[in-house]
């Protein structure tokens, strides 16, 4: 069974003539203990044109040491990174093989690297003698595999304990700097010992001209790409609001698609909205059971105990488990899928000979400006078109097709802000406020739906069902509520000179 660790820690360049200074003069520190000098060996490994590496990602096989093992880092942050481990084994676990598809895809992967390191440990330890963070001096040989190329250094490591506040690391590397020891030029050791056995990997410039509504269209899509292929291992690992977010970037392509087929051939791009369709409706199974969940038992929660009437909360978790399991279930069937694969190596391909059509050779800001109003004035009219409506299920179907339309003019917006600014920003963050109205209105509806059947289960088997009706009823009124405030929030979003702005 694999475990997670978050790893924060610090690099620094160093010879065999430049011994750490003495750090219990770091406050809180109050002991520097010599834990001895380990022997490590690793073998890194990554497809044959470094996929992982150039997303900083890392895959190892080492031995030696307290953490034998597989081990794969995953960046979050400059000097953070998640390390997911497994038991040692001859061959990769599967688990971490999961983590690594999105990129890997059906390439195998290889020996790349050969790192053998000896370790010198010292712990930091506080007053009571606890950890605060573990220093080692690591004399590293790498060998690039197979080619052999080698190289050697001498870096320090410090590294944070489980629950120590970072600040400590910039007490610590106040007293390196004095001592002449200044932080590495390299990410990683895997990175340096590409770096220097000439092994880097390659980047591919785009292939669109700067300036263009091309080149600005394109770089919104491959923002999303990279989104998907990044939050796939964190949809796998269950973190927080990661099935949300991949789901979003599917659809921020998939609108993209849309607003800017002046750009993108939608011939082209028409069958790959498809399939992010499809990805983002088997990732939304969970997400929305997520949404409902959440919002059930804030209502159950702000109701008076007298007005909770049969085992309200015990039928809710019962239903949630169940519906959770099998949601989760379907998203990694998707994720595990051969039809998933071919979408990502669709999306490589699209952004490597992009469909490009005549507008994309303009201006950017011009093609993107009207692309922009086209999408607002769309939305406009589902408005338009729903408040014309009497209150009931044709007006819910109609206000929930305005929601659609205001995701769309709003990541239309967002595309565009890198080349229209704050116009872009201004109207981006208005359609937002449109947006979030009519999707609390769309919760209460779905809310509804799911409350009429807990009444209907209730009343079947004896119990009360008075709370569920109760609730049922506080959800009409939530969704008469942003009906009512819908008018004031467009007129807000509408406002001719948001638009206007767009053009100067």
């Amino acid at each position: 069974m694999a475990e997670t660790k978050r790893e924060i820690e610090r690099k620094y360049e160093a010879t065999g003539e430049t011994p750490p200074p003495d750090l219990t003069r770091v406050p809180g520190v109050s002991e520097v203990v010599d834990r001895g000098v380990m022997e490590l060996d690793a073998v890194y490994y990554d497809t044959p044109d470094l996929r992982l590496a150039a997303d900083g990602v890392t895959l190892r096989r080492r031995t030696g040491g307290s953490d034998a093992g597989w081990h794969v880092k995953f960046p979050v942050a400059a000097g953070v990174r998640d390390e997911i481990r497994a038991p040692l084994s001859d061959g990769l676990p599967d688990e971490l093989a999961g983590l690594l598809r999105s990129r890997v895809r059906d390439t195998e992967v290889v020996p790349a690297v050969r790192l053998r390191s000896a370790r010198d440990v010292r712990h930091l330890l506080d007053a009571d003698g606890a950890l605060l963070a573990e220093l080692s001096v690591d004399t590293v040989h790498a060998e690039r595999l197979p080619e052999g190329e080698t190289a050697t250094w001498t870096e320090i490591e410090v590294e944070l304990a489980d629950g120590i506040d970072p600040a400590l690391l910039d007490a610590v590397e106040k007293r390196l700097r004095k001592a002449g020891i200044r932080p590495s030029a390299s990410p990683s050791k895997l990175a340096r010992a590409l770096a220097e056995t000439g092994s880097e990997p390659q980047t591919v410039p785009a292939p669109e001209k700067p300036g263009t509504a091309g080149a600005a269209v394109l770089a919104y899509v491959r923002e999303q790409a990279d989104a998907i292929v990044a939050l796939d291992p964190a949809v796998r690992r269950d973190l927080p609001d990661s099935v949300h977010r991949l789901r979003v970037a599917c659809r921020r392509m998939r609108s993209a698609f849309k607003t800017y087929r002046k750009v993108l051939d939608r011939h082209v791009t028409d069958p790959v909205g498809d399939e992010l369709k499809w990805l983002a409706g088997e990732l939304g199974v969970a997400r929305d059971q997520e949404v409902l969940d959440a919002r059930l038992r804030a209502r159950i929660a702000d109701l008076p105990p007298t007005l909770t009437l049969g085992p309200v909360e015990a039928r809710l978790r019962r239903r949630d488990a169940a519906l959770a399991r099998n949601a989760r279930h379907q998203a990694l069937a998707a994720l595990d899928s051969a039809r998933y694969l071919t979408l990502l190596d669709t999306l490589d391909a699209l952004l490597a000979d992009p469909p490009l059509r005549k507008a994309a050779r303009r201006d950017a800001r011009p093609v993107l400006a009207r692309a922009v109003r086209k999408d607002h004035d769309r939305l406009g009219r589902r408005i338009e078109h729903a408040l014309s409506l009497a209150p009931g299920h044709e007006r819910d179907l109609a206000l929930h097709e305005a929601r659609k339309a205001a995701k769309r003019a709003r990541y239309a917006a967002d595309a565009a802000r890198p080349t229209l600014g704050k116009p872009a920003k201004r109207l981006s963050k208005r359609v937002k406020a449109v947006q979030s109205l009519l999707g609390e209105h769309q919760d209460a509806v779905v809310a509804r739906v799911a409350l009429r059947e807990f009444g209907i289960m209730a009343h079947g088997v004896g119990e009360s069902a008075f709370t569920w009706g109760l609730l049922y009823g506080r959800e009409e009124a939530a969704a008469a509520a942003a009906e009512r405030e819908l008018p004031g929030v467009w007129a807000r979003a509408s406002a001719p000179k948001l638009t206007a702005a767009l053009t100067r």
